[in-house]
């Protein structure tokens, strides 16, 4: 088989590096990859969101199967124009993305179909939501309607903030386009989980949960990010929560969009808030969650392109997917000053190093190679994930492998897997 992996991520990495595995693949293509990925498949420069370019590119070389990393190119249909041309391709279709690429969307679909889920309400009059942003109470949540990398959420924690992200995102249009509306939610308490499924349009496998670390710096401070690392599993799902989930939240998606004639394939990801008051959903993606996925799909036993097939092919019901009993720890290392602005094409040196150690893998995020060097280019540059039996050692290896990457205003968590 002959394989195309979309997107230039630390999960697209991973993403490519179990398709490597596979028995079945010989070749793998990635656009437009990245320094890492180049290790492994030959990278194409295509960008992600050129849907035409990668759809020619596709035809041209009798691409086998093609993987959709990103939320940009699945909101922008790339999964139906690749369909009509009859090539196979792993994930949703484009009202199917809406999930994700539609705050607005994603809420309404939950109420009319009985998900729990916060209390909200769609604001595109910034005087109107400062009006009522006292009605939510504190702290409240704002949300830009559209994809915002991951950063379009802003938790404030009283009106002078509210009215601020208010302003940021409607008044003075901090996220374009994605910003045009807003969602206003009460704050749910409790403790998180990501939970990543697979979907064939008839069915739902839950894979293992996982734990991401969303604020920049130590003990949850600082600004929302695209995630500086994750655990798997998740600290508090446990089989009576996961019961709940899988019967209230993922079965019942899953009804739903059958229900409303939407035919959903691929990796579908609900962000859970469990609360004392019982699970309750926070947001849905629309592919695999990043970093979620570099701590995941290294405890995949399953062939990771057998899965994919049954899913196209709708046959997710025949296969029986394992999982490896280890407990798992990502660390992201990013640029210093992300999620804000940083500064890219320093050396990073000692990967190959830091991945000797049993279990450990470092994965690309933001690099790309030049003058035979391996550099910085993008916010979040490396995601070291270690798998092991018991949690601390876990964490002890990914951190021994974290301090052994070197590159100029590194910056990174210390506290990833702290129960």
């Amino acid at each position: 088989m002959k394989v195309l992996v979309i997107g230039s991520g630390g999960r697209e990495h991973a993403i490519v590096t179990k398709i490597a595995e596979s028995s079945m693949v010989d070749k793998i293509y990635c656009a437009p990859g990245n320094g890492g990925i180049a290790e492994l498949a030959e990278c194409v420069g295509i960008k992600a969101e050129d849907v035409g370019g990668l759809l020619n590119f596709a035809l041209s070389k009798a691409i086998d199967l093609t993987v959709v990393g990103p939320e940009v190119p699945l909101s922008m249909g790339v999964v139906d124009r690749f369909e009509s041309r009859g090539l196979r391709i792993f994930g949703p279709c484009k009202k199917g993305a809406m999930l994700e690429s539609s705050k607005v969307f994603s809420k309404d679909f939950m109420i009319r179909n009985n998900i729990p889920t916060a209390a909200y309400k769609v604001y595109y009059d910034p005087e109107k939501a400062k009006k009522e942003i006292d009605n939510f109470g504190y702290p409240a949540v704002i949300k830009a309607d559209g994809l915002a990398a991951g950063k379009g959420v802003i938790i404030a924690q009283n009106k002078e903030e509210a009215c601020t992200a208010i302003d940021e995102i409607l008044s003075e249009g901090k996220f374009g386009e994605a910003g045009s509306r807003i969602v206003v939610e009460e704050f749910l308490s409790g403790y998180e989980a990501s939970i990543l499924a697979f979907v064939d349009g008839r069915i739902a496998i839950p894979m293992v949960s996982a734990q991401d670390y969303k604020r920049a710096l130590d003990n949850d401070g600082g600004l929302n990010t695209g995630g500086m690392g994750a655990v798997s599993p998740a600290f508090h799902y446990d089989a009576k929560t996961a019961e709940i989930v899988e019967k209230e939240i993922i079965q019942r998606t899953v009804d739903a969009l059958i229900d409303e004639g939407i035919r959903y394939k691929g990796v579908l990801y609900f962000g859970i808030m469990i609360t004392q008051k019982g699970p309750k959903l926070l947001e849905y993606n629309a592919r695999f969650g990043d970093p979620e996925t570099e701590v995941v799909l290294p405890r995949l036993e399953t062939d990771l392109v057998e899965i994919m097939n049954a899913v196209i092919d709708e046959k997710l019901d025949t296969l029986s997917i394992r999982w490896k009993e280890q407990q798992a720890v990502c660390v992201v290392m990013a640029s210093g000053g992300y999620p804000g602005a940083y500064a890219v094409g320093f050396e990073i040196n000692s990967i190959e190093k830091a991945a000797k150690e049993a279990g450990v893998k470092v994965f690309h995020a933001g690099t790309k190679k030049s003058e035979g060097k391996i550099v910085t280019a993008g916010g979040r540059v490396l995601v070291v994930s270690a798998l092991d039996p018991d949690l601390e050692q876990a964490r002890e290896k990914v951190y021994r492998a974290v301090k052994s990457i070197e590159f100029e205003k590194v910056h990174y968590r210390s506290d990833i897997g702290k129960k």
